[in-house]
């Protein structure tokens, strides 16, 4: 998958051009500003490791990103993880990351295209991806099961996330199926 990856959601009523692109240490105030309106907390040390390491991914979505806007906006961002060891049940491998967009954009396709774009990229290097959730996440479930992810275990923690009501799912999607 190249580095954008467009689409036009529906924003009451409106299509609005939003592109997916990879992002660079010069978005980590406006990843800081979507996390702020989103009321969740950001470690952008984190954030910019993430950013440099070419294991990782780290992509944002950007609306009025069209080339005739200059006040191109980011409206949410996601990122990969790398476990190059097994933890417990939690085998190493590529991991789909939190994905944040703002509340004024939710419900418009910015986390789907996020979702896509990194799960292209992930099929790309691995033939399995892997991500974990809080088990009262019905949304991000649900929004999941599209790419077909499926649980593969339950537990408090998988690779040190630990998840409030102490109840996390490991769940698994198969890459490049035919």
């Amino acid at each position: 998958m190249g580095a954008f990856a467009e689409f036009a959601p529906h924003r009451h009523g409106t299509p609005a051009a939003v592109a997916v692109r990879v992002a660079t240490v010069d978005d980590l105030p406006a990843v800081e500003r979507v996390q702020d309106a989103a009321g969740q907390t950001l470690l952008l040390d984190g954030i910019r490791a993430a950013i440099l390491d070419s294991g990782r991914q780290v992509l944002v979505a950007e609306t009025g990103a069209d080339g005739d806007d200059e006040r191109a906006a980011v409206v949410g961002w996601a990122k990969t993880h790398l476990h190059p060891r097994s933890d417990g049940v939690a085998p190493a491998g590529h991991y789909l990351g939190g994905v944040t967009v703002h509340p004024a954009w939710r419900r418009c396709g910015v986390a789907t295209a996020l979702t896509a774009a990194r799960m292209g990229w992930i099929a790309g290097r691995a033939a399995r991806a892997f991500y974990v959730v809080n088990a009262r996440n019905a949304a991000s479930i649900a929004l999941h099961e599209r790419w077909g992810f499926r649980e593969v275990a339950r537990a408090a923690s998988f690779h040190g996330v630990t998840f409030a009501g102490g109840a996390g799912l490991l769940l698994a999607a198969d890459l490049n199926a035919s």
